[in-house]
């Protein structure tokens, strides 16, 4: 049933040798990659069963892939053909095709392609249960630190915190498409305005904050804030302002974007880290890390009030669409907050994996996404510790979970696409990004929590 959601987003190859890949909201076509060389045709048998179309289209050749290994893969013809093989494999097919795969400890997998034209295609297998759907994974540079979707979708920047700045990938195929090297440091963070024509890249050691032209990658201006250590930005809702917290220097930059000067340094809690404006323009919310402390700053004086404390490690917050309630993860505390933005009641929404850090909300709010860096390495937090990271898929309306993600070490960076579709996320220790679609609430809501309950027992190296 999952696969059949699937299949109906993902109608065909989104990428075929010697064609352009073209990226439409909905529905999801399916990632390819292209290798270099032609990869071992693998042996395979073949049997003739009754023909399926009287038309015989000219045949293709199939370049595929599947992680991971081992696995069975049956691949029935267009003319009535049917070949097992074992990928990596190439060979001459005629269209369409149904490509099944099975592997032990993995759902099977049915897929169709139409082979309309030379086809490179890697298909990846879930575990079972897993209502999310893996599209692909790729390497990027050093220690990405965040992933974000332009507001089309069609573009996907990753800040390399260990790097030189900013990588932009075809999110479907992983191809780079451009490279935007920061002058001193690498980039922490990064968002964009609402019609994807401007992006905002934050950089710590410089507390700086620039400002690129999206369609050319050219840093237009450089904005310096007067803190230490800049880190997360938020844009005012008419984006006249930019608000950045500085993590060392305890405030809250104000950016005035039309002359690119700060205005004003708010002084906030310890460690300011997580920003979320309000919809009407009137308050600012606070994140500190040091103390788990919320703090709710009045933008036309300037005076701010703690309205809530943990004791943990507020780290990344995020508003709904409405503006109505506030979700907060505090990694110390293994938990996400909410807070009702009317009375400022905070209660917890769910508890969740070790050390959650990003978050984000599906479009209509009804799913909170929860990236986790996994348990600590007693040494030294800095190296690859004893627990893989992971995903969590939260509902916002019972707290309950819907789906998990075992990933990679110490999952970071997390983003969902503005139309809700897809799903990234960053492996910080593996220079990893990993791309999946999502299905629709209502296909999460009746899943029985997808793989939450078998994900607990893998997290452990």
């Amino acid at each position: 049933m999952r696969r059949a959601v699937v299949a109906a987003l993902l109608l065909f190859v989104a990428c075929t040798t010697g064609s352009t890949a073209t990226t439409a909201p909905a529905p999801v076509p399916l990632p390819t990659t292209t290798t270099t060389g032609a990869p071992p045709t693998a042996p395979a048998t073949t049997t003739t069963v009754p023909p399926t179309t009287t038309t015989t289209r000219p045949a293709r050749t199939l370049n595929l892939t599947v992680e991971p290994q081992p696995v069975e893969v049956t691949i029935l013809t267009g003319d009535g053909q049917e070949v097992v093989a074992t990928p990596p494999f190439t060979g001459q097919l005629v269209g369409p095709l149904t490509i099944s795969l099975s592997a032990e400890g993995f759902a099977p997998v049915e897929q169709a392609v139409e082979l309309e034209a030379d086809t490179d295609l890697t298909l990846w297998l879930d575990a079972p249960g897993q209502l999310v759907d893996k599209l692909i994974e790729f390497p990027v540079g050093i220690l990405p630190k965040q992933v974000a979707f332009t507001p089309d979708g069609a573009e996907l920047w990753v800040t390399l915190l260990g790097g030189d700045g900013v990588e932009v990938y075809a999110p479907l195929t992983g191809e780079l498409l451009a490279q935007l090297d920061l002058p001193q440091a690498g980039a922490v963070e990064v968002i964009f305005n609402r019609a994807g024509t401007l992006a905002y890249v934050s950089q710590m050691e410089t507390a700086r904050v620039y400002e690129v032209d999206v369609a050319t990658r050219e840093v237009v201006r450089t904005l310096q804030t007067s803190g230490s250590w800049t880190k997360v930005m938020a844009l005012s809702p008419g984006e006249e302002t930019l608000f950045a917290s500085n993590w060392v220097s305890n405030d809250v930059s104000v950016l005035d974007l039309a002359t690119g000067e700060e205005t004003d340094r708010i002084p906030t809690v310890t460690t300011p880290r997580g920003l979320a404006v309000t919809p009407d323009g009137s308050y600012l919310y606070v994140g500190g890390f040091e103390n788990g402390d919320l703090e709710v700053i009045d933008l036309a004086t300037g005076e701010g009030e703690v309205i809530f404390a943990t004791g943990g490690a507020y780290r990344h917050l995020v508003l709904d669409p409405a503006g109505e309630r506030l979700y907060a993860s505090d990694m110390a505390r293994a938990s996400v907050f909410v807070t009702d933005v009317a009375t400022g009641e905070t209660t917890t929404l769910a508890t969740v994996d070790r050390l959650p850090n990003t978050i984000d909300l599906s479009p209509d709010g009804r799913v909170l996404f929860v990236s986790h860096r996994g348990r600590n390495n007693p040494e030294s937090y800095l190296l690859i510790g004893p627990e893989w990271g992971s995903v969590l898929l939260i509902d916002t309306a019972t707290g309950r979970p819907l789906d998990a993600i075992v990933a990679g070490n110490q999952t970071t960076g997390l983003d969902v696409s503005t139309d809700g579709t897809l799903l990234a996320f960053s492996d910080f220790r593996d220079d990893r990004v990993s791309v999946f679609a999502i299905p629709p609430y209502e296909t999460l809501a009746a899943g029985n929590g997808g793989r939450y309950e078998a994900h607990l027992a893998e997290l452990e190296k």
